[in-house]
């Protein structure tokens, strides 16, 4: 992206933020539509087919940790920026590029009917050097669901991200839920997950604020050894990442992995 594509793309993030113009990840539900099929088909010939696929890490184990884990060591230097994966490609290849120009590596856990519709966005997340992990195949409400449709949206988006890059990815984290009932950790469990990652700070831009108040809430709440969930697909966290980053900076915070957070 050239430094005019970047300003452009910047700029429209920021004008679309404080419209609240764009809404994904954890927005209220919406009705399931030709994705759901497209879901059930499998990923197109447009994403991995034309590549090898991207290196990605198996489920991370952390001994000694619990079945869910919130945040990481609270006496080291890095925190896990976490983004709930769906939207937007372009917000989302935009927003990655910008933490990429900072040296920030995080942490995308994945909609599986957004690995249908974007199959090139799992490659571009890992040759970034950033994480990929599961957040379900449809969003949908998971604490909410029988045992038996709760265990076909974590293992249908498992499937996704093994087709696309050879693993089920580093995490799972649930949909529309800060934290996973015990039904819910031991379907992620028995579908090859040993931990669910929560987070302990919530940058409430799904809501979409705007920039500033993104901004505002992350470094108000974050510390050493945070998670910090945000979204991809929304205008006004593209806008604010580079401010989160600069002042995590100052604070001698770095932006790592989920995995190298907690490992």
């Amino acid at each position: 992206m050239t430094s005019l594509d970047r300003r452009s793309v910047l700029r429209a993030a920021a004008s679309a933020a404080g419209a609240g113009a764009l809404a994904a990840g954890c927005a209220p539900d919406r009705a399931e539509d030709p994705g759901a099929a497209r879901a059930a088909r499998g990923p197109g010939p447009s994403g991995a087919g034309r590549h090898p696929p991207a290196a990605a890490r198996r489920p991370t184990r952390v001994p000694g940790q619990g079945a869910q884990i919130e945040h990481g060591p609270r006496d080291g230097r890095a925190v896990a920026l976490t983004f709930h994966g769906a939207g937007d490609p372009r917000l989302a290849t935009a927003l990655l590029g910008e933490a990429e120009r900072a040296g920030a590596k995080v942490t995308v856990l994945a909609v599986g009917d957004w690995l249908d519709e974007q199959p090139a966005m799992a490659r571009r997340i890992l040759d970034g050097g950033h994480e990929l992990g599961n957040h379900t195949m449809h969003h949908r409400a998971i604490c909410a669901l029988p045992a038996a449709e709760a265990y076909a949206e974590i293992v249908r988006c498992a499937d996704r991200l093994r087709a696309l890059t050879g693993t089920i990815g580093s995490w799972f984290r649930p949909s529309r839920t800060r934290r996973a009932t015990e039904l819910v950790t031991s379907l992620a469990r028995k579908a090859g997950y040993p931990h669910v990652l929560s987070y302990d700070v919530d940058s409430l831009d799904a809501n979409d604020p705007g920039a500033p108040a993104v901004r505002r809430t992350v470094l108000d709440s974050v510390g050493p050894g945070s998670v910090v969930s945000l979204h991809l697909g929304h205008a006004g966290t593209v806008a604010a990442l580079p401010p989160i980053l600069d002042g995590l900076r100052r604070r001698g915070l770095r932006a790592v992995t989920t995995t190298e957070l907690v490992t």
